[in-house]
């Protein structure tokens, strides 16, 4: 049985995504576009327009992970679940979701927790915050929401292990839009069963 030809572009972006995972895990790179930048340029291949999605990476970020920094890594993202588990039932009103690469694995020693709060009013995770002493960044965030740009609020806190959460808070009917995916998306109740696994 003869082996099916793989195209030169699909090896090429299999490298690159293989390269620029190696880049984030061994040189603590958490840009993705840096990262295949860098890769590119590795690869001699700075003119190539067939670079990987991030999607692409961060699959070959967790298959390096697993391969060589399995124990290192588990405790890593262990304590990274931990620490959005907790920031999850403290803002537990807000309905929180876990996303990026905490959620799906592919997060390393300096990766950020990336939540999503769900209120029509706003303030009220500002207040709740200001009402527990949680120091915290303000600014804003551009989300697409039913089909169009909106800026929404947004949260970074720092815990005192240098964990940034960031948050982005979004209005309650986006809650219901059907867009989140258990893949790419976990409720408080899915983060403890990750944890408990």
């Amino acid at each position: 049985m003869r082996k099916p030809i793989v195209p030169h572009r699909d090896l090429m972006r299999a490298q690159l995504a293989h390269q620029a995972a190696k880049l984030m895990a061994d040189g603590n790179i958490t840009d993705h576009a840096l990262a295949k930048r860098k890769a590119a340029h590795q690869l001699g291949a700075d003119d190539t327009h067939h670079l990987p999605s991030n999607e692409e990476i961060d699959l070959a970020l967790q298959q390096y992970r697993a391969l060589y920094l399995h124990e290192e890594h588990s405790s890593i993202l262990r304590s990274l679940r931990q620490e959005a588990l907790a920031n999850m039932q403290q803002l537990a009103q807000f309905h929180p979701y876990l996303t990026g690469s905490v959620l799906s694995g592919s997060a390393g020693v300096n990766s950020d927790i990336n939540l999503m709060l769900y209120s029509d009013d706003a303030k009220a995770v500002l207040l709740l915050l200001l009402k527990n002493k949680i120091e915290f960044e303000s600014g804003e965030w551009r989300q697409r929401i039913s089909g169009r740009e909106e800026s929404v609020p947004s949260y970074t806190l720092t815990a005192a292990s240098g964990i940034q959460t960031h948050i982005v808070v979004l209005p309650e009917s986006a809650r219901f839009s059907g867009s989140r995916h258990p893949k790419t998306h976990a409720d408080t109740a899915a983060v403890e069963a990750l944890l408990a696994a």
